[in-house]
């Protein structure tokens, strides 16, 4: 543990009273509506914690939010640095390590993803069923020791998405499931890209996740991971692609998509 994350965790032991978070969340594009959904919140803005990282990305705000989803005890990360906005795909590793540090050994990461499935559109929520790292890159470089060669054979744990799958159906709703294609940004791909990625196999795109997964999988956190699917991929629909129109897609969506996040935390407990 460095001193980092022993300061973090520290200093967030010290805020949250008798708060003992076992579920960690991390918020994308469109789901930053679940922070205020958490009962008994205290918020910590990122820059008071040193193994945080900076966060400049619209949509994404930087606070940690401890409380209660129900009967479980969260810390929510509204935000995550990208591997795109500095080349480094451990960005997010102290942030993650620290929940650990704190009891945290259950991960639920979301995102915004565009779709490569016609029938998952816009608006719809996709389970993550496995990923393609297709950026080919690691949070784990300079890791030392066998730990390292970490086993992804069910990198999102197979019981947490059975619980989502009842969850949905419970509430009478669809809730897809896919692959997930990472992919290193910030632009969007090719609809060739796009073609070769349906080749291989993937339901969603997106710029983020699979670090995250990596990271919290080496320390044996159990990972489950939702996309708010925002667009449909590049040759797959006629309307251009931009950040804007990501963001605009998730807030349209978003509210929903927290409502279900909030629920299967709970469910999670």
């Amino acid at each position: 543990m460095t001193d980092a994350v022993q300061r973090s965790a520290a200093q967030i032991k010290a805020r949250a009273g008798a708060l003992r978070p076992s579920i960690g969340i991390v918020l994308g594009s469109g789901w930053h509506g679940l922070a205020a959904l958490v009962q008994d919140a205290v918020d910590i803005a990122y820059s008071e914690l040193p193994a945080f990282p900076a966060v400049g990305v619209a949509g994404h705000a930087g606070v940690l939010t401890l409380g209660r989803l129900g009967s479980a005890e969260v810390a929510v990360l509204a935000g995550r640095q990208h591997t795109y906005e500095d080349g480094h795909a451990d960005a997010m590793k102290g942030a993650i390590r620290t929940l650990a540090a704190l009891g945290v050994g259950t991960l639920m990461l979301t995102n915004a993803a565009g779709s490569l499935n016609p029938r998952a559109g816009t608006g719809s929520l996709m389970l993550l069923s496995d990923h393609l790292n297709m950026v080919q890159r690691t949070p784990l470089h300079g890791e030392p020791g066998l730990s390292r060669f970490v086993d992804l054979r069910d990198a999102y744990d197979p019981a947490l998405r059975a619980t989502a799958h009842a969850l949905a159906r419970q509430r009478g709703q669809t809730l897809h499931e896919g692959v997930y294609a990472w992919m290193l940004g910030p632009q969007f791909e090719t609809p060739a890209e796009i073609r070769m990625l349906r080749t291989l196999g993937a339901d969603a795109v997106g710029m983020s996740t699979v670090p995250e997964t990596i990271l919290a999988r080496h320390i044996g956190m159990r990972v489950l991971a939702l996309s708010l699917i925002t667009n449909l991929a590049a040759g797959l629909d006629a309307e251009p692609l931009s950040h804007a129109q990501t963001l605009a897609a998730a807030h349209a969506a978003g509210d929903p998509a927290a409502q279900f996040l909030a629920a299967l935390a709970a469910a999670l407990a």
